[in-house]
């Protein structure tokens, strides 16, 4: 069992306290107008959240991965919208630029990244490119001083509100995944343009769009690792993404908890709160149970992850149990809520179908399960 360490102990009770006040009170509305609340991004990087696994002289908190998931878990607890693109911000954005950059890309984009006066996105995937990231059909071909990108990416969380992106584009088309290139992309870039912003079931308020680049001329200076190593860079940062990812469906499994609990315990059928019939207490113990496995399995992997991190051991196998199981399980939870609030959790405005409408993204999003399943059982057979 892993035991949090005083300072995770704060940043949990301060991030809790914080999404209390500031988040829960708009998390309806966000939802509901599909609006992304930038005004949180200044305070979140007060609070350290933004640079949470980034060093100081940067403008980050240095906490650690850990600490990004308790934090990711109870901004989601509030609004599983925020705590998305506060996940694609601090860790595919941010964390990826901190492990990869230059000393001078680092001083150039971070302190922004931290303080919350830019926001973040990974852009990787494309319309024909989702789980099979290597068939990526954006090119890069460099120009003297500068590099010329043109294709499209899809599905890009905070892709129309993101100031600094790190994405993705071939330089040698036939080089396989040696060919494949990272890149620091400004949206202020030439040739850089916002398309459609999509309209998705869940995680309304976390926008997610389509990306347009015609002739997008980024500086060489702003490649990742060198020309041709946007393969290294994807995966050196798989299992840190799906380890902070899996804190969020521990947040919206707890949010559905609290509601499930909360709910039966006031209302009333046949003369009794209906929390005194033993199929509900069932239910709900069922909820309570899976949710402790799921968060324990998760806070270890962080721990697993970082500490792999440090010598340069890969921990994808871990990375992908915990998103994998945290992310049905949030979902399993999420149901049972919707079930135990009746015909009022099926409402459009109830909170419990939000969390529903939630929950089912993990499943799919940073890898579907069934990707993440073949990963965990290619690595236990091992090569031949």
């Amino acid at each position: 069992m892993i035991e949090l360490s005083e300072s995770q102990r704060l940043i949990q009770q301060t991030v809790r306290e914080f999404a209390r006040a500031e988040i829960d009170p708009i998390a309806d509305d966000i939802d509901r107008e599909d609006r992304f609340p930038r005004h949180l991004w200044p305070m979140l990087g007060e609070l350290g959240l933004l640079g949470v696994t980034i060093d100081e002289q940067y403008g980050g908190s240095n906490a650690g991965l850990l600490a990004g998931v308790i934090a990711t878990e109870e901004i989601a607890r509030a609004s599983a919208s925020v705590a998305l693109s506060y996940g694609a911000h601090a860790n595919l954005c941010a964390n990826n630029i901190a492990a990869n950059a230059s000393e001078a890309q680092k001083e150039q984009y971070l302190p922004g990244l931290c303080d919350g006066t830019q926001i973040g996105a990974l852009a990787l995937t494309e319309p024909e490119a989702g789980s099979d990231a290597m068939g990526i059909r954006t090119t890069a071909v460099r120009d003297g001083d500068v590099y010329r990108l043109n294709g499209s990416k899809m599905f890009i969380t905070n892709g129309s509100v993101a100031d600094t992106l790190v994405l993705y584009a071939k330089t040698d088309p036939e080089a396989g995944s040696k060919g494949v290139t990272a890149f620091i992309v400004e949206s202020g870039f030439e040739g850089f343009s916002v398309g459609q912003v999509l309209d998705k079931v869940g995680h309304r308020g976390s926008p997610t769009a389509e990306l347009i680049l015609e002739d997008c001329i980024v500086p060489a200076s702003n490649v990742l690792r060198g020309e041709g190593a946007g393969a290294g860079v994807m995966m050196q940062g798989l299992a840190v993404e799906r380890a902070f990812l899996a804190g969020e469906p521990l947040g919206i499994a707890q949010a559905a908890l609290d509601e499930a609990v909360e709910y039966a315990r006031n209302r009333r059928q046949f003369g009794q709160r209906i929390g005194d019939f033993q199929l509900i207490q069932a239910m709900l113990a069922d909820m309570y149970t899976e949710l402790e496995a799921a968060r324990w399995l998760v806070y270890r992997t962080a721990h697993v992850v970082e500490e792999a991190a440090t010598r340069g051991i890969r921990s994808n196998k871990e990375a992908a149990a915990a998103i994998l199981y945290s992310a049905e399980m949030s979902s399993r939870v999420a149901d049972k809520a919707v079930q135990i609030h009746g015909g009022y959790g099926y409402m459009s405005e109830s909170r419990v179908a939000r969390f529903v409408r939630d929950a089912k993204l993990l499943e799919i999003g940073a890898g579907t399960s069934e990707i993440r399943r073949m990963l965990i059982g290619r690595e236990l057979i091992g090569p031949e």
